[in-house]
């Protein structure tokens, strides 16, 4: 029997093994329901044994020249991702994507001619061509629950890259895991004293947002202040952290945490010393700034190549799990400290 550690084997080497034709191999590896049924039980037993004791693994690309598949994969964005730069929010998500693509030999369409109704975008739309490619990746903050039903009722094959649960249905993701890294950065300042803490942002309205402030409730209580920050100046939110005597506070998105920065210099207010300002993940909005903000980032990358692998799962049938969520990095950078007097 071959060397399984040294030498990758073939359908040819398992045909050999089991003493059956390589096309038997095939029909039973790939379970076609109109050709197996012919089979005697007692050969597709005996390739099946074969299969288990070699440790063999189907090459991805020959099942899927096997399945008759395009090898197409669809992307789908519910914003604007392109042109997209380095520093663009999206930029590592398609770069997990293409990286995974070329790895399995999957060609990349980007589906552009949805209509924007009501200020959205629409995947399902009179001239849609999702048909054309085998699967389709969904990128977005906001994803109709709608959508993601009907893309379930009718067993279309997709991933959302992002944690979804509002389709009345499990909805295949990968996502990032914002409720433990936002618990852990809200704890780490808790212990370095800090007592009077508010989080600042939505909160609500994407899966993201609740989870952040899930996150913060389950170290923080439920008492701690919650800060809107939707058409709100950095100088305003300053206002009412200093009002309510805040030491640290928690903002969940990058953007809003610069222009709070921005807005504590121009008033002479020191961070960390003053006011400590954690970030809860990266800029969605363009936002300079050249301060190492405290807090943690999105494994943007990761989470788009995984997607990748687990729709090429979902297709193949090899899927075991179609929800994962990714640890998030968390950054120690120099935006929280002990508060004054601790």
């Amino acid at each position: 029997m071959p060397d399984k550690a040294t030498t990758r084997l073939t359908q040819r080497d398992i045909a050999r093994l089991a003493k059956v034709s390589q096309t038997t191999v095939s029909l039973v590896l790939n379970n076609r329901s109109d050709a197996s049924a012919r089979i005697p039980a007692e050969t597709r037993d005996r390739v099946l044994k074969v299969i288990r004791e070699t440790g063999y693994q189907a090459d991805p690309l020959a099942r899927r020249m096997v399945q008759q598949r395009n090898q197409i994969l669809g992307v789908f964005t519910y914003e604007s991702v392109f042109p997209s730069s380095s520093g663009d929010f999206y930029h590592p998500f398609l770069a997990g994507i293409e990286e995974c693509a070329e790895r399995l030999g999957w060609d990349l369409l980007l589906f552009t001619s949805a209509p924007v109704t009501a200020g959205r975008r629409r995947i399902f739309h009179e001239n849609n061509r999702l048909r054309i490619a085998d699967g389709c990746l969904l990128l977005g903050r906001h994803i109709p629950g709608d959508e993601l039903a009907r893309l379930i009722a009718e067993e279309y094959p997709f991933v959302s890259v992002g944690r979804r649960d509002d389709a009345g249905g499990p909805v295949p993701y990968v996502g990032a895991d914002y409720a433990p890294a936002t618990r852990i950065v809200v704890e780490r300042a808790q212990a370095l004293g800090h007592r009077r803490i508010a989080f600042a942002g939505p909160g609500a309205g994407a899966e993201s947002s609740a989870d952040r402030l899930r996150g913060f409730r389950q170290a923080a209580g439920a008492r701690a202040p919650h800060l809107p920050t939707v058409d709100r100046s950095g100088g305003d939110l300053l206002d009412s952290l200093l009002d309510q005597k805040v030491t640290a506070v928690f903002v969940e998105e990058r953007t809003d945490a610069v222009a709070l920065l921005a807005a504590a210099t121009a008033r002479g207010v020191d961070v960390p010393a003053d006011l400590s300002v954690i970030a809860l993940g990266d800029s969605t909005r363009p936002a300079e700034s050249d301060i190492d903000l405290t807090g943690f980032h999105v494994p943007r990358r990761a989470m788009g190549l995984r997607a990748v692998e687990l729709l090429e799962a979902v297709l193949s049938g090899t899927a075991t799990e179609r929800q994962l969520l990714l640890p998030c990095e968390l950054t120690d950078g120099t935006t929280l400290t002990s508060p004054k007097g601790v």
